[in-house]
Formats: structure tokens, sequence, C-alpha cells
């Protein structure tokens, strides 16, 4: 695991201990960022971290900030490590909180987000559960995504009335885009 390419580009990021967590690959990661564009006043949530790859890859790119939440002490660690690893310590912004309490914290800062990225443990339903506060907190810029990484057989359509979804998949692995339908 490694970040792709900006100004940490190259450096190889620990994964978190254990088998809790299934680290985004590097092919995922460059279709991601293929479809969209970082600019430098957006502000990414990277929910249910792991080990940060995917956030630190939006620092690396040119992110003004990334909030990191992850509510197990392995990928909390990791997650501090891999930020000062990278020199991005002075860009982030690391929680070790569940989702609900971290999404409360945003919502308590005012917070409004470019990028969301959900990629929760599978089988446990937390993106519809993540996706309906998020919607709830109003955190999601007028403007912003939320790139949900999730088992193949999970279907997003609750949403199709507020979002326009555009799936991919990757074998057992898709990711949805949401992004807010203009009236």
């Amino acid at each position: 695991m490694r970040v792709i390419t900006g100004i940490a580009k190259g450096h190889k990021l620990k994964a978190p201990k254990g088998l809790n967590t299934r680290p985004t690959t590097d092919r995922i990661k460059e279709t991601i960022f293929n479809i969209i564009n970082v600019y430098p006043d957006d502000i990414v949530l990277d929910l249910f971290s792991g080990s940060g790859s995917v956030g630190i890859e939006f620092l690396s790119r040119g992110a003004k900030k990334c909030f990191f939440i992850d509510n197990d002490t392995s990928s909390y660690k990791a997650i501090i490590e891999n930020i000062e690893k990278t020199k991005l310590k002075d860009k982030s912004e690391t929680y070790k909180l569940n989702y609900t309490n971290a999404l409360n914290v945003l919502k308590n800062k005012n917070i409004k987000l470019h990028y969301i990225f959900l990629d929760p443990p599978y089988s446990k339903d937390l993106i519809n559960q993540s996706i309906i506060l998020i919607d709830e907190y109003n955190l999601l810029a007028q403007d912003g995504i939320i790139i949900a990484e999730h088992e193949k057989e999970l279907k997003l359509d609750c949403f199709k009335n507020k979002y326009v979804i555009n799936t991919r998949n990757f074998g057992d692995t898709s990711v949805s885009f949401l992004k807010i339908k203009e009236d």
C-alpha cells in the first residue's frame, strides 16, 4: 500500500494490525482519483479510515484538510503513524470515535465536506446508516461527493431520489459516487 501521486508520492503506508480492515487497493484508488478532481480548498472526510490511505491520497493531491475517523485502536495508531510519515499532520484532524459520534462532532463544528469517503466493515449496513446521518446533519457541500466502497451486493437505491449515483465494480467490491441532484 502506497501513496500514488502528489507531494507524498511513493510513501509506503502501514496497515493496521489484525484482520479487521480491507485496505483500498491501488487500482481502486487510481480509479477514484481518475474520476474526481481535487482542489486546494477541498475538505475531506475519511470515515472508517483503516490506514488512512485514501485521505492521505487526497492530501497528497492538494486537498486543504482531511478528517480521519476510525474507532479501532490499531487503525487509529496506523493513521497517526502514516500521517506523520507523509508529513501531512498539519492538514489532518484524527479522531478515535465511532461514526455516529464523529459525524456529530463535525456537525457541531459546522463543517461542509467536499468529499466523504466511506469504507466501513462489510455486511453491517454502515454505509446506509452513515449516509442518512450525513444527510440529516447537512455535512456535504452542495457540490460535494460521497464515495462509498462496499460489497457488490449492497444497493444504495434508497438514496436515488436525492442523489445521482454512479457505481463502478471491481470483482466483489463496488465503489459508488453519490452527488446531490440539482433542482
